[in-house]
């Protein structure tokens, strides 16, 4: 997963784990019927990434903000790849 993140996402792996680690721990396992973080802590994760709605495309602070939705949804989608 990290090999296929950093060819789609380009750079260095160490720029984008802190994303993919978020990514798989706010992702649905269904061994466990939840995400670990879910799991871990008994309530959904609430960043500034996960403060839109499922289908919800508006803006959410600065571009940075903007860019890290957008990185996590290729890791995501690598996350089912893998």
């Amino acid at each position: 997963m990290l090999r296929a993140c950093v060819l789609d996402l380009g750079g260095s792996w160490d720029q984008y784990l802190p994303l993919m680690e978020f990514s798989y721990n706010n992702s649905y396992q269904s061994s466990i019927q939840m995400a670990p973080f879910e799991a871990l802590y008994g309530h959904r994760c609430r960043s500034p990434i996960g403060w839109f709605e499922v289908g919800e495309s508006k803006r959410v602070g600065s571009d940075l903000v903007q860019e890290a939705i957008e990185k996590v949804k290729v890791i995501k989608d690598r996350l089912v790849t893998a």
